[in-house]
């Protein structure tokens, strides 16, 4: 080599090396993989915290981006995100780099500096408006490359609670049932809970058309892939998808980029709530984010506790649903539905009960309901919303009262009224109700493509409590 070549080549190093000094990565880091067993790498020889990314590399084979999940000792644990058809013992692992690419080619800039080596930065900006992603930011739709948007590290500081707005001004869902009795404030954090095929991502949907709000985020996350086009051209359309930004993660996804598109849809809602939007953040669904989580803690040896979900699953969901509300001193805000997975209807499983006790309100959907053709199906005397009386007028919280306790006196006296054991008169309270009953129901049903403003929903229920013979 001639000493003008040589020269050079010292050069590259040292300013290679540089730059790793720069951001915190060792000059030489590299391990072994020693073990592949289900879903989890093991690796021996690197040394770098939880949460770090890391490339799986071995000649004749695409390389497997991982994250450290856990560690035994010298032995780290990695989570594939990727295919690890291929790989075999000795193969090698590197962190992933903490730098990234420049707009310009080939042209490298510090990152910012991050809590830890090879942290994870996906793309945020208002380029991903309109446009469908992947769990690790890679655009799904075939419309390019993505613009307008910048690498942040994914990992966030929570907002100090006393520097958060509390709920107050009222958010118009455009669903009739939701505006006039479960009313839904602006930063609010709610959950809609049911079994499967009761219609629970048909009410996502419905919210999604119809909600007042600057940006929609939407994450499909352990979902049926094929939802993810249905929900953007059969629910969202042309004029919905331009203000929103979809995040798809389904069911063949990987349990790591599961996780990965829950934690990214909330930090793309992050970015615009930082920027003074009010965004609706809507994720299908929070069940399988836990059990994605599940999936990982079992196998790399977390024990088991209630119904199979180690204890992580339970310290993860409140990390996740603390991130959205209100912002900083009252800039911008995110409303946020999650989806609850009831399994077999159960209201007690026990991700069903965590995510109600972290929620700020609960909306029931009943399969009974959804049988007899009553959409939405929700059920009025299992659902509340903890903030409705901070966000409406008395008027409208007595309304709403006086209509849920006509409404429960029939259902439960529903039984001896449909087999003729009730005598009209016997009791003056339940006539009402019987009176009251039909036009109660027509009220509660909505017709997907139907949208009911707020101040049509209240005179709706004024309607429907009043006597037929004042009408």
């Amino acid at each position: 080599m001639s000493p003008p070549e040589a020269t050079l080549k010292w050069a590259h190093f040292l300013a290679d090396a540089q730059k790793r000094v720069e951001v915190g990565t060792s000059l030489e880091m590299r391990g072994t993989l020693t073990r592949l067993a289900g879903l989890v790498l093991e690796a021996v020889g690197i040394r770098v915290p939880v949460g770090s990314q890391c490339w799986v590399r071995m000649k004749g084979q695409a390389p497997v981006l991982t994250e450290v999940v856990g560690f035994s000792g010298d032995r780290a644990f990695l989570m594939p995100a990727g295919d690890v058809h291929g790989l075999s013992s000795g193969a090698s692992v590197e962190p992933a780099p903490a730098y990234v690419v420049a707009p310009r080619l080939g042209e490298r800039r510090q990152s910012e500096r991050t809590s830890s080596l090879g942290a994870l930065r996906l793309p945020l900006g208002d380029g991903l408006l309109g446009r469908v992603v992947d769990a690790q930011g890679r655009p799904m739709d075939y419309k390019g490359p993505l613009s307008g948007v910048s690498s942040i590290p994914l990992d966030r500081q929570p907002i100090n609670a006393m520097d958060r707005d509390p709920v107050r001004v009222t958010l118009d869902t455009g669903v009739r049932a939701i505006n006039a009795l479960l009313t839904v404030g602006r930063g609010q954090r709610l959950g809609l809970f049911a079994g499967s095929g009761v219609g629970k991502s048909v009410l996502m949907g419905m919210m999604a058309r119809y909600t007042q709000a600057d940006v929609i985020v939407v994450g499909l996350i352990g979902e049926r892939g094929r939802e993810v086009k249905e929900f953007i051209e059969d629910i969202l359309g042309e004029e919905g998808r331009a203000r929103s930004v979809v995040v798809a993660a389904p069911a063949d996804a990987p349990p790591l980029l599961r996780m990965q598109g829950a934690a990214y849809a909330t930090a793309v809602a992050e970015s615009f709530r930082d920027k003074g939007k009010h965004v609706l953040l809507l994720m299908d669904s929070l069940t399988r984010y836990a059990m994605a989580q599940r999936e990982i803690a079992l196998a790399i040896g977390e024990p088991p506790a209630t119904k199979g979900y180690p204890p992580s699953c339970f310290a993860k969901l409140p990390h996740l649903v603390e991130r959205s509300g209100n912002g900083l001193h009252g800039v911008g805000s995110i409303t946020a539905f999650y989806t609850v997975l009831s399994e077999g209807d159960d209201q007690q499983d026990p991700i069903a009960d965590a995510a109600r006790a972290i929620l700020d309100g609960h909306i029931v959907l009943s399969r009974t309901l959804a049988e007899a053709g009553h959409f939405p199906a929700i059920d009025i005397e299992q659902s509340a919303s903890r903030v409705m009386h901070n966000v409406v007028s008395r008027e409208h919280f007595e309304l709403a009262r006086n209509f849920k306790a006509v409404y429960s006196r029939y259902e439960k006296a529903r039984d001896l009224v449909q087999i003729g054991a009730y005598a009209a008169g016997s009791d003056p309270a339940l006539d009402e109700a019987i009176a009251l009953h039909e036009p109660m129901v027509q009220f509660l049903q909505q017709d997907m493509f139907e949208a009911a403003p707020m101040a049509a929903s209240l005179d709706g229920m004024q309607d429907a409590l009043t006597p037929v013979a004042r009408r």
